[in-house]
């Protein structure tokens, strides 16, 4: 079937549900984004952080009876601290090697984190309640509350993302101390402590990432592994290191991803590396990234 020959309740369908996808893409993206943009990490372990936001909130609910609204605070502060101690102890240590020491580091850190949560709990998932049942009637489409929700907190989290690295003092400092560390520590600024809040924050926002898919799929030792595949390739066609490049990438490709499973369903899985692979060969920067 066309993608002109479908009903417009059937497109407008299609277009929700990929923006859906492309929020968790976006919000995935984001925090390798700001890793590597502003601490030039290619952070591997990014997908098991994810994880570990979605298994923070069922044990908070689990063990403790902490409802899903504690969770989207507490499971991204705790795993923003648990990235600057993993920053602090390791990654550090590792700046002036080459960059594939780094990757080993990254990758490693990921084995460790799902093979410990598969022998904790199984490698079948673990049920998470909804905490926004019920939709809303469109017309065209049934949306589930939940899933507006998460568009909408993506959207935000993004915005004020970039807002804070692009327009704020803070912002600018965090890009000083990744392109001139040695100036900026003249001024008496502590460039060790900036890298290393960097860092948590954006393990913090896979960790949101985690919380926010919680209750859409079943809380699984490997559901940030494939993911986290497709938010490497959406970071690339954006470009590494760019934080608008990553969110605008992110939702487009979602749309993309939704309306070639209508198209051309087979397709559906490696559409966004054919666009990955297209976009180096005319563009090796990305779309948005800038070219050394």
């Amino acid at each position: 079937m066309g993608l002109f020959d479908l009903p417009l309740p059937a497109l407008l369908g299609q277009l929700t549900l990929g923006l859906i996808n492309g929020a968790f893409y976006a919000v995935m993206s984001l925090g390798l984004a700001v890793i590597f943009g502003m601490l030039r990490v290619v952070n591997f372990a990014h997908g098991a952080q994810f994880t570990m936001g979605a298994f923070g909130a069922w044990a908070l609910a689990h063990y403790l009876g902490l409802s899903y609204w504690w969770a989207l605070l507490l499971v991204p502060l705790g795993m923003g601290l648990l990235g600057m101690v993993i920053e602090r102890l390791l990654l550090s240590r590792l700046y002036e090697r080459s960059e594939m020491f780094q990757m080993l580091l990254t990758f490693g850190l990921a084995l460790v984190i799902e093979g410990s949560l598969t022998v904790a709990y199984g490698s079948s998932g673990l049920p998470y309640d909804n905490p926004l049942p019920g939709g809303i009637p469109l017309g065209f489409m049934f949306l589930p509350l939940y899933r507006a929700w998460v568009v909408l907190v993506s959207v935000l989290v993004c915005l004020a993302t970039w807002l804070l690295i692009e327009r704020t003092r803070i912002g600018m400092v965090l890009r000083a101390a990744t392109e001139r560390p040695d100036l900026l520590r003249t001024f008496g600024v502590r460039v060790p402590l900036l890298i290393t809040a960097t860092y948590g924050f954006g393990v913090a926002l896979a960790a949101l990432a985690g919380v926010l898919a919680a209750p859409i799929d079943q809380v699984k030792p490997l559901m940030g592994s494939g993911l986290i595949i497709t938010v490497f390739a959406v970071v690339v066609i954006g470009g590494m290191g760019s934080i608008f490049g990553a969110v605008c990438t992110g939702f487009v490709l979602g749309v993309v991803e939704a309306l070639t499973r209508v198209v051309y369903p087979p397709a559906a899985g490696v559409v966004i590396f054919l666009l990955m692979a297209a976009v180096i060969a005319v563009r090796p920067a990305g779309l948005f990234g800038k070219a050394t």
